[in-house]
C-alpha cells in the first residue's frame, strides 16, 4: 500500500509541477485520445459481427472478409 501511495505522490507532485505548456500539451494529447477512441469508433468503426446470430454466420463472416 506504501508502494502506491508514493507511486501516486509520483506523479501527482510532477504534473502540479509542470509548466503551462506541459499542460496544454497534456490536454492536446488527451484530447487527441477522446477523439480517436470514442467519437471515431461510433461512427467508423462498426461492430462487423454484431449483425450474425449464431458463431457459425460470425465465422463465415470472418473467413469470408479475410479471403477477399
Amino acid at each position: 500500500m506504501e508502494r502506491l501511495r508514493k507511486i501516486w505522490l509520483f506523479y501527482y507532485e510532477g504534473f502540479r509541477g509542470m509548466s503551462s505548456l506541459g499542460r496544454t500539451l497534456w490536454v492536446v494529447v488527451l484530447l487527441k485520445l477522446f477523439i480517436m477512441f470514442a467519437i471515431l469508433r461510433v461512427f467508423f468503426f462498426q461492430p462487423a459481427l454484431s449483425d450474425c446470430a449464431t458463431d457459425a454466420e460470425k465465422s463465415r463472416t470472418v473467413i469470408e472478409n479475410l479471403t477477399k
